[in-house]
């Protein structure tokens, strides 16, 4: 869905939201290195431009970056330790703006709301973080993930020409404002 800025970023900020989850929904937790062989598996799977494993890992314990994994909830609901990862999603909340940088679900898994369950903790996060306005960049092509962006209430403010390398495509600048708190 995401892959927009394909640079080197920032690891998990200090404050996780817990957004309402419906039952059987997955639950949405902090990264750990015991997670990146499975996201850089997605990233390969999802991405012909792939962040590698070792990028993923300069992300984790940064202050400035948002850094969570989608995984099945436990019986009890909580994420168990072995849980697989289903999807991941990076952010970074810098100087009142956010950024969603990546946001991919394990092929098997698309389709089933995992998207959407990343991208609301990411939304849910950056109104913790005294954020104004989040930013991401999508393929003009990649309708199911322009479908999702708004619902949510992004709205497309630019086009990048021939962002994407492989294949070229334009990408979409697309902003989400947050909302005001109590709104």
């Amino acid at each position: 869905m995401g892959g927009g800025a394909r640079a080197g970023a920032a690891g998990a900020l200090s404050a996780h939201p817990q957004p309402a989850r419906r039952p059987g929904a997955p639950v949405v937790r902090p990264a750990a290195v015991a997670d990146l062989a499975a996201i850089a598996a997605i990233e390969r799977a999802s991405f012909a431009d792939a962040w590698s494993r070792p990028a993923f890992a300069a992300l984790l314990g940064r202050r400035e970056v948002y850094f969570v994994v989608a995984v099945p909830p436990a019986s009890d609901g909580s994420p168990g330790a072995a849980e697989p990862v289903l999807g991941y999603a990076v952010a970074w909340f810098v100087v009142g703006e956010g950024e969603v940088a990546n946001i991919a679900v394990h092929p098997e898994w698309r389709g089933q709301g995992i998207g959407a369950a990343l991208l609301d903790d990411v939304l849910a996060a950056a109104a913790l973080h005294d954020v104004t306005a989040v930013f991401l960049e999508v393929r003009e092509s990649n309708e199911p993930a322009r479908s999702l962006y708004t619902s949510r209430g992004f709205r497309q403010v630019g086009r990048r020409r021939n962002y994407y390398r492989a294949p070229r495509e334009d990408a979409l600048l697309l902003r989400w404002d947050v909302p005001p708190a109590g709104a």
